[in-house]
């Protein structure tokens, strides 16, 4: 038998790896969002995709569009799932004492991920739609239509309020009633639970994503105010109220943004 000493030992050990391997992770995909943002500012051209006017996809660009939305999604939202992920290696060491229990950590953290790449393909097909349509000012650019950009933020807004905002982001500030209830077992067992609080942790978030057809797609500010903003709802004390009280402000601005348009 472990003595208490021994396993919380084994516990700090397997939380630094963790860390570390979750803090490397996001560095990563940082590193490359900023490369292309700067790519982007700094040339009009992003990953070898044409800018300006230029309406026409290659299957190239469509990859490349998808990488970089999955990439920028590992980077804003891995972060919020980072207490998830400590929690879910916590519980399942002391659950089975595991051999490779890493292994199951990264197995949980790529079914999380899984479920965001779904979204980044969603969001490539929407990128790709509304630059055909020409409402947008370039490949990664924001909104060219203010009644598109203010009908986005009222979404949003309105979402904010809703009542799926609130059951999601209840179960992404309650970690460990999650992993108490719907734990399952082994590899296969670890992916499932993953994608289920990928499910969650994107029924939460996915409008406040799409603001980035906004704010602008490769907005470092944005990007980085928005990947702010969704940790702090899910850790900080009242995250509920933040929430509400962004959806107002979110709403007002989408009035304003269609009422400019109008006149």
């Amino acid at each position: 038998m472990q003595t208490s000493t021994q396993i919380e030992s084994i516990l700090k050990r397997d939380r630094m790896v963790v860390i570390s391997g979750v803090v490397a992770v996001v560095a990563i995909a940082w590193g490359y969002t900023i490369y292309l943002a700067q790519s982007n500012a700094a040339m009009g051209m992003s990953a070898g995709l044409a800018m300006g006017n230029v309406r026409s996809w290659s299957g190239v660009d469509f990859s490349l569009m998808f990488v970089m939305w999955a990439v920028m999604m590992v980077a804003m939202m891995v972060p919020s799932a980072a207490p998830m992920v400590l929690l879910f290696a916590t519980v399942n060491r002391k659950r089975r004492e595991a051999s490779r229990p890493f292994v199951s950590t990264g197995v949980f953290l790529s079914g999380y991920l899984v479920v965001w790449a779904g979204f980044a393909l969603v969001a490539t097909l929407g990128n790709w739609g509304l630059h055909q349509a020409s409402l947008l000012t370039s490949m990664m650019g924001g909104s060219s239509s203010g009644y598109l950009g203010g009908g986005l933020l009222l979404a949003a807004g309105v979402f904010q309020w809703s009542r799926l905002k609130y059951v999601c982001l209840t179960h992404c500030r309650s970690p460990l009633s999650f992993l108490m209830s719907d734990w399952r077992e082994g590899g296969g067992g670890a992916f499932r639970m993953g994608l289920e609080h990928g499910r969650y942790c994107l029924g939460c978030c996915w409008i406040l994503m799409a603001l980035l057809f906004v704010l602008g797609v490769m907005n470092l500010v944005w990007i980085a105010a928005l990947a702010a903003f969704v940790l702090a709802e899910k850790v900080i004390p009242g995250g509920e109220r933040v929430s509400k009280i962004t959806g107002g402000l979110l709403v007002a601005w989408g009035a304003w943004a269609v009422l400019a348009a109008a006149f």
